[in-house]
């Protein structure tokens, strides 16, 4: 009895085991484990062919570098294209509002024209130029179906029609930075690292008035994070 016992409980955590390393294996494929969820999918549209969580999946914690957006009396969470709202002490990725505004663009996002007017796209959700600055996530434009994308966007980079709060139009369409990583970032790390670093640079003291503040600023915190700027 006792060696059938123990049988049936080996075979029992083999079974698990195997489980969940197919678990692991699979999100491992995708090339995108920071999310840490058992499956991601993949966004093809416009070939944006980039990989996210499906709307309804549920974390235990936020991606390092979230940002906080309010909108209204609700609270959203920003990472990477990725919206979340919180449900008691966990998040939920969710589709974001009409109308709410983030400071800077998904990385890898997709520049489109429609009837004329600029447009940008990732994860299943358009954006427009907000009045003053930043994007507003906006219904799908008349003619998105049929919308070709334009030239690609070189990573965390910004179009230079609306920067991040505090940055100046200048900034954004003078200078785009050459970004070697020297402690080999993964792709994915190295748009995060420019994303958090045009936003930090852009809220420095002087910058709206002068442009080399946003520069300098954005080199040194690149430089900080272990990157080499051209």
């Amino acid at each position: 009895m006792n060696s059938h016992l123990k049988s049936r409980q080996l075979l029992s955590a083999l079974v698990i085991a195997i489980g969940a390393v197919g678990l692991n294996t699979q999100a491992n494929s995708q090339e995108h484990p920071e999310w840490r969820v058992p499956r991601v999918v993949l966004d093809a549209r416009y070939h944006h062919d980039r990989y996210y969580p499906p709307r309804g999946v549920v974390m235990e914690h936020l991606p390092v570098g979230s940002l906080a957006v309010s909108f209204g009396p609700a609270q959203y969470f920003f990472h990477a294209g990725v919206w979340f709202r919180a449900i008691g002490a966990r998040f939920e990725v969710v589709v974001p509002p009409i109308g709410i505004v983030v400071p800077l663009l998904p990385p890898g996002y997709v520049s489109l024209t429609i009837g004329g007017l600029p447009y940008y796209y990732a994860n299943g959700v358009y954006y427009a130029p907000a009045s003053g600055a930043g994007y507003t996530v906006v219904a799908p434009p008349p003619g998105a179906e049929a919308a070709q994308a334009n030239e690609p966007s070189a990573a965390g980079s910004q179009p230079a029609i609306a920067a991040a709060p505090g940055a100046t139009p200048a900034s954004a369409a003078v200078r785009t930075p050459i970004v070697y990583p020297r402690n080999g970032q993964s792709a994915e790390q190295a748009e995060t690292d420019q994303s958090e670093c045009r936003r930090w640079a852009a809220a420095q003291p002087g910058v709206s008035g002068n442009p080399s503040v946003f520069d300098r600023a954005l080199d040194a915190c690149l430089d900080g994070r272990g990157y080499t700027v051209r």
